[in-house]
């Protein structure tokens, strides 16, 4: 029974350890998303972090701030949500698609 224990706390720690080489390589991981044919584009990381935004000078118009907005609300979201499924996916590879709560 104990070599049983033993033997999945060795495979725990191996799994652990393999997430932790994924989270950090997901931190160089980037995904772009962008808004209005191009006019706003987002660029975020595997760790869910916006690190670029770009704004067409021609999408700025100081008449119609709201559509800016939105543009770019609608960017920075989709970047957000292809993050996460990279993240999803890159999990899954690891976790067998077991889903372990508190991952992320």
């Amino acid at each position: 029974m104990a070599k049983g224990l033993g033997n999945i706390m060795k495979q725990a720690q191996q799994m652990q350890a393999k997430i932790a080489r994924v989270q950090q390589e997901l931190e160089d991981k980037e995904v772009e998303a962008s808004a209005g044919g191009g006019m706003v584009t987002a660029r975020a990381n595997g760790k869910q972090q916006l690190l670029e935004l770009k704004i067409e000078k021609d999408v700025v118009d100081p008449e119609d701030i709201e559509m800016l907005q939105d543009l770019v609300l609608a960017a920075v979201n989709e970047a957000i949500k292809k993050s996460q499924e990279m993240i999803q996916e890159e999990m899954s590879k690891v976790t067998g698609g077991m889903n372990i709560p508190g991952m992320f």
